[in-house]
């Protein structure tokens, strides 16, 4: 049973001793429960919907994937889920796809053990750990060509994803779509899943969200 008034926190790394460290002295803290942990991508998209943390810590390397992929995934079952990345690497690529992923925070694991109980708790309350700083330099990036992904996830849409892309960051739905294209809603459907894939997201939402900063970053 976990205690009431506790922060709930799920931990994903695949090395074992970092786990038992950040499991160790996250366990001393009266305000923060432990409730999981996994190794692996796989292991943790099971345990982490089961046990609803209020954080997930997630590794963004891993051998079977990427913590961004479970911050993904995890928040399109449960977005009252936050989660703070861990890594061992400073790149523009990993904190583009972070913001993508909906994550709350984005620290690197020579963060101190005091510096990560702040952010724990900061991320539980809602705030995002989220540098500005960075994340405009990221969003830069972007509009300029030069981005982490950015260019290259545009150029991979066909001229017909791309027109349907812009629609969707206009708030329209799939009918809506289909019938300014002349499209069957099921086509239209199809398109969407298709772009959806190749930009590395799960929701429309997220989608919408991309158009919008692209649109914001150009004006």
């Amino acid at each position: 049973m976990r205690e009431e008034g506790k922060i709930t926190v799920f931990l994903l790394d695949d090395h074992e001793v970092v786990r038992r460290g950040v499991h160790e002295m996250l366990s001393v803290e009266g305000d923060i429960e432990v409730v999981g942990e996994a190794g692996t991508a796989a292991d943790a998209l099971v345990r982490i919907p089961a046990t609803r943390p209020d954080v997930a810590i997630l590794d963004v390397r891993l051998p079977d994937g990427s913590g961004v992929e479970v911050c993904r995934e995890v928040r399109a079952l449960d977005e009252s889920i936050k989660c703070l990345m861990l890594t061992s690497f400073a790149d523009d690529e990993a904190l583009f796809d972070a913001i993508m992923a909906g994550a709350s925070g984005y620290v690197l694991k020579a963060i101190r053990g005091s510096e990560l109980l702040t952010a724990v708790r900061d991320v539980a309350a809602g705030r995002s750990l989220l540098d500005p700083v960075a994340t405009a330099r990221v969003l830069e990036r972007l509009r300029d060509g030069t981005g982490p992904k950015g260019d290259d996830r545009l150029a991979a849409l066909t001229d017909q994803e791309r027109r349907i892309l812009d629609l969707i960051g206009e708030g329209l739905t799939n009918r809506a779509i289909g019938e300014r294209l002349h499209l069957a809603e099921k086509t239209i459907k199809n398109y969407v899943s298709s772009l959806l894939s190749k930009l590395g997201m799960e929701r429309r939402s997220q989608a919408a969200a991309y158009v919008a900063r692209l649109q914001a970053e150009r004006r």
